[in-house]
């Protein structure tokens, strides 16, 4: 009886289950299926006893890596400088992880079975220009902003305790302006609450003048970024700096890996998901996945072309005339916006030509 497991096709393809010290590879056969599994440490030297490794087992057809985004992005990157296909597996479907148990080795033969299968196909982000700049910068730049928030709510509400005195002086004041007067308080010896209540909340105004500082400077880092990366999108109306960020953020510095206008709408949130069924077919409902960062975003810029852009405005009003509600609308608009930003993030900021 001739051995199945020692049917080879010679193409093999790479699952890998990613962590931040070690990563766990397993090799496939296109017909022998699983032949080994590899445990790797997260450096150069790892990686290329990874590559190495996979080598040895026939032509590699693809990468299946967990995480390119996060743990696996310094592997992803060292793949791609040797020119070996990387696609995102994605995390395993939990049903199968209930049914089957989880470890790490399961993890790495799901992703390297997901990619034969073709069910793990979504090309990562480079993570290696402008774009990768602007999430970083983007990253702190919402810490500091949401430190700052924080801060302003706790002096708030520790001058509820304050004295009659500090209280008038500081009632009605601007956040700025309370932060530079309570930063200006002298200290005094801790013999009261008073006393402690005023060097808490002059500690708290510092550091709400260090962080809208520090906010400021982040928000100038992006925008000079994002002018130069794509000026084509805050031609549009209703799409700031912040909203570019987002688009530019979910597409990456390789948005020719989002195929289709759709393919975007999907990646955003915005798609409806098909949930007919027997005599329900041709049902649809709102999906709840995507980027929700960048799904608020689009809807920011719909409201603000509700109240202020003339043609929007004509469009709500006639689909209002023709019985639509509101929320069937917005839904509307923000899929005419993900296919305006589609083009554009695909367009020459040079020559502005748009990107099929």
């Amino acid at each position: 009886m001739t051995d199945l497991t020692s049917t080879r096709s010679g193409d093999v393809v790479v699952g890998v289950d990613t962590h931040k010290h070690i990563h766990v590879a397993a090799v496939m056969d296109t017909i022998g299926g699983i032949l080994a599994t590899l445990t790797i440490p997260t450096d150069t030297g790892g990686f290329r006893q990874l590559l190495a490794w996979a080598e040895g087992f026939g032509r590699i057809l693809a990468f299946g890596i967990e995480g390119t985004g996060s743990y696996g992005a310094t592997l992803t990157s060292f793949l791609r400088r040797h020119d070996i296909k990387v696609v995102e597996a994605g995390r395993p479907d939990r049903r199968l992880r209930r049914a089957n148990g989880k470890s790490d080795t399961l993890d790495a033969e799901n992703a390297a079975r997901a990619v034969l299968a073709g069910f793990a196909t979504a090309i990562p982000k480079t993570a290696d220009g402008t774009v990768e700049m602007i999430r970083q910068l983007k990253v702190v730049h919402d810490s500091a902003v949401l430190s700052r928030s924080s801060a302003m709510i706790m002096m708030k509400a520790m001058l509820v305790h304050s004295s009659d005195e500090m209280r008038r002086e500081t009632n009605k004041m601007s956040r700025p302006k309370l932060a530079r007067h309570l930063a200006g308080l002298r200290p005094r010896s801790l013999e009261t609450p008073d006393d402690a209540l005023r060097h808490s909340v002059r500690t708290l105004a510092r550091r709400w003048l260090t962080l809208d500082t520090e906010a400021k400077e982040l928000e100038a880092l992006i925008e000079d970024a994002v002018r130069r990366t794509a000026p084509q999108l805050l031609e549009q109306f209703g799409i700031g700096v912040d909203t570019a960020a987002e688009i530019l953020i979910v597409a990456g510095d390789n948005p020719e890996r989002i195929r289709s206008e759709a393919a975007f709408a999907k990646l955003a949130g915005i798609a409806p998901v098909p949930t007919g069924s027997g005599m329900t077919s041709g049902r649809h409902r709102i999906n709840h996945g995507g980027h929700r960062q960048l799904n608020a975003a689009i809807y920011r810029t719909v409201i603000v072309r509700m109240r202020f852009h003339e043609p929007t405005i004509a469009y709500v009003a006639r689909r209002t005339a023709e019985g639509r509600s509101k929320r069937d609308i917005i839904r509307c608009l923000k899929r005419y916006v993900i296919r305006e930003v589609y083009h554009l993030v695909k367009a020459n900021p040079t020559t502005g030509e748009i990107g099929s």
